[in-house]
């Protein structure tokens, strides 16, 4: 009970007017931003788990036909914007409407984004308007729910990795759920269907957002209060310090955002070649007993995580539905609707004869290994091993690179310049696998680190920075994805992949080769 009650982290929530209720030892707050940001990433990677299959699918399937390089070109402009706009919105959030009214303004223009995807079987224009219409929502959504996480713990409790990795488990809920649902209703059932679902939840997102916003104090308020009000005395920690310990501790943050764009290059090449390499390289088609096993590894894909997130809700509902009820009034509806649509899929498959993996099924993966592997890694960083942020870092750009390495092995049997093959879904797997202990390395780590080492009064402008870093990464993924094909006839598939894993293994090694220095530089961060 004593470590669900920090008396550290309660005396910092008194001062920022922050309710002190805890659930599994982290301000309840967290679990509220949890499900907001949750279901945002249920839409996002719901219709991102589409885009790609969708534009390269045929015209008779309702697709573009489009060619690979065209959608992935399309793809990296597309994810690469979704990352870049969140500088200008953490700069609007941090100047003009605070993190509260940034999140709302973000949340409705998403669900409008979806809205309009929805309707592009009348005419293609509402694809593109819903494309638009969905990158500037994230912009002001993005940045300034991360910054508000960073705001409920003191810059030195040992909770706030934790907390962050908490806060990563979320996002990965959403995106799975979001993947698993959107994906196989979109392929399956209609592509329209698949992004409408998406938008739905954003709406729900929303509204428990809204309904809960007194549960964080004055936290997330327009600027100008909340400055006065909630974070004087956090800014007078910054005017204390000396200028070069503030400039070194910013040169940190920059080298961790350059390292980022080495292991999202790689890793964003999940919505891009790797699902090209499991639309067109990959056995699907699964019969006998291999077909069997598949749907039961798929029923309990489907029900482990629901239930999962579920247990955390039931958890935050029993601790502030009496203060917030239309909160979690709405969280639960929206879980209702989930636990529908995930027994009807599993019903439905259970029901075919044949059994045919979807291609978006397999990036449901990453999220799936997040959500049973979170908690290890938070436990792993706050009481075994607690290595520095670029050690850290330099761990995720290793296990990015072993999952290519993986997947070009796989493909070393697939013949120079092949269009299609059927290679096992086992390498697959292990890429994912390996790319989520990455990502737990580096994503929840990299997001904690500019919440500790920036300037108060600049966070937001930072994480927008930092989302700039994946922009590029995303900009980069898409450009060098749509090279797949040329270097496949050229060279061969399993070059390709070997390629995109040398790269972040170099910047690993970069990394380790300065690690000593840049510890240094964060004077007394860690």
């Amino acid at each position: 009970m004593s470590q669900d009650r920090d008396p550290g982290l309660i005396v910092h929530l008194q001062k920022q007017g922050i309710d002190d209720q805890m659930v599994m030892g982290h301000p309840a707050g967290l679990f509220v931003l949890f499900f907001t940001e949750m279901w945002e990433r249920f839409s996002y990677y719901g219709m991102r788990a589409l885009l790609t299959i969708f534009l390269v699918s045929e015209l008779l399937s309702g697709g573009w036909g489009w060619t690979n390089e065209e959608a992935l070109k399309l793809y990296g402009l597309y994810t690469g914007l979704v990352y870049l706009t969140p500088l200008l919105g953490g700069f609007i959030a941090d100047r003009f409407t605070g993190y509260r009214k940034a999140i709302l303004i973000g949340a409705a223009i998403m669900t409008l984004g979806h809205a309009s995807m929805a309707l592009e079987g009348f005419t293609p224009y509402f694809f593109y308007l819903g494309l638009a219409l969905m990158i500037m929502g994230n912009g002001m959504f993005k940045p300034n729910i991360s910054s508000m996480v960073g705001q409920l713990y003191p810059d030195t409790s040992t909770k706030k990795d934790a907390g962050y990795t908490i806060f990563y488990m979320g996002i990965n809920a959403g995106a799975f759920l979001g993947m698993l649902l959107c994906g196989y209703i979109g392929e399956k059932i209609g592509w329209h269907y698949g992004f409408g679902l998406a938008g739905v939840f954003m709406f729900f997102g929303m509204l428990q957002f809204y309904f809960g916003q007194k549960i964080f104090g004055s936290v997330g308020t327009h600027a100008t209060k909340a400055e006065k009000l909630a974070t004087a005395e956090r800014e007078k920690d910054d005017e204390v310090l000396a200028p070069h310990i503030v400039k070194d501790r910013l040169i940190v943050v920059s080298v961790l955002m350059i390292a980022s764009i080495f292991f999202f290059f790689a890793f964003e090449q999940a919505g891009g070649s790797m699902t090209l390499f499991a639309k067109d390289y990959t056995q699907r088609a699964l019969t006998g007993s291999s077909g069997i096993i598949f749907k039961w590894v798929d029923a309990l894909l489907t029900i482990f995580p629901m239930a999962v997130v579920t247990y955390v809700l039931v958890g935050l509902g029993k601790k502030i539905y009496i203060k917030y009820p239309m909160t979690i009034i709405f969280t639960t509806i929206s879980f209702a609707i989930i636990w529908v649509l995930g027994i009807w899929k599993v019903y439905r498959e259970f029901s075919l004869e044949a059994t045919e993996v979807t291609v978006s099924w397999f990036q449901i993966l990453n999220s799936f290994f997040i959500i049973t592997l979170a908690s290890s890694f938070s436990k792993l960083w706050e009481k075994i091993w607690d290595p520095s942020g670029p050690v850290k870092f330099a761990l995720g750009l290793i296990l990015v690179a072993v999952g290519f390495f993986a997947l070009s092995y796989g493909s070393m049997s697939i013949p120079q310049g092949a269009k299609t093959a059927s290679v096992s879904m086992i390498w697959l797997i292990l890429a994912y696998f390996f790319h989520t202990m990455g990502e737990l390395c580096l994503s929840p780590v990299g997001l904690s680190y500019v919440s500790k080492l920036s300037p108060k009064k600049f966070v937001g402008m930072l994480f927008g920075l930092w989302f700039t870093a994946s922009a590029i990464a995303n900009f980069i993924a898409g450009w060098t994805g749509a090279y797949i094909d040329k270097i496949s006839e050229t060279y061969s598939l399993s070059t390709f992949f070997i390629i995109i894993a040398a790269i972040p293994l170099f910047a690993a090694v970069m990394l380790l080769l300065f690690n000593r220095k840049l510890k240094k530089m964060m004077h007394g961060i860690n």
